[in-house]
């Protein structure tokens, strides 16, 4: 499994958040700046839902921008957090039937929001494999690069979700 923790070769992206699909926003606490200096990212009013899957105080959002905290690890999730992650991706859309624009965060924006934005874009009609390609082409390349994040989307989270508690 490649993780953020056994990888630290992966590089920051170059944006604090990216468009993966018209409102639907993936994104993490630091990013490289247009100086090559790592900057943390600060939400402050520029989305209506921020879902926030590792939390770093003083990183936003404002008061009064509905914020949903889920901290999960990047790394094998257990039945209860995987039903964290589809209860957010079901939230995110219905924020975007809405037309309400989300933000999607973890720590550089790569695989626990990615894992919620693929999930969210396959509710929508997206195979896994769509997804993941999206989400590479609109985040980065780094986007999805935990191997067991991956094996859950194309097995389906409900599926992970049910072995991961036969298995507890």
């Amino acid at each position: 499994m490649h993780t953020r923790g056994k990888q630290p070769d992966v590089p920051a992206p170059d944006t604090p958040w990216d468009e993966i699909v018209p409102g639907l926003w993936m994104g993490g606490h630091q990013f490289r700046a247009r100086t090559g200096r790592l900057e943390f990212a600060s939400v402050r009013q520029e989305f209506d839902l921020v879902q926030t899957l590792l939390r770093l105080p003083g990183h936003g959002p404002d008061p009064g921008v509905e914020h949903h905290v889920w901290p999960i690890p990047d790394g094998p999730l257990d039945g209860t957090q995987l039903l964290g992650v589809i209860r957010l991706a079901e939230a995110a859309c219905e924020a975007l039937d809405e037309e309400r624009k989300v933000l999607v965060r973890c720590y550089h924006g790569y695989n626990r929001s990615g894992l919620v934005v693929a999930h969210a874009l396959m509710r929508r009609g997206s195979s896994a494999e769509e997804a993941i390609r999206l989400i590479r082409a609109r985040r980065s390349g780094w986007a999805l690069h935990n191997d067991l994040f991956v094996d859950y989307l194309r097995a389906g989270l409900t599926t992970a979700r049910l072995l991961e508690e036969l298995t507890e």
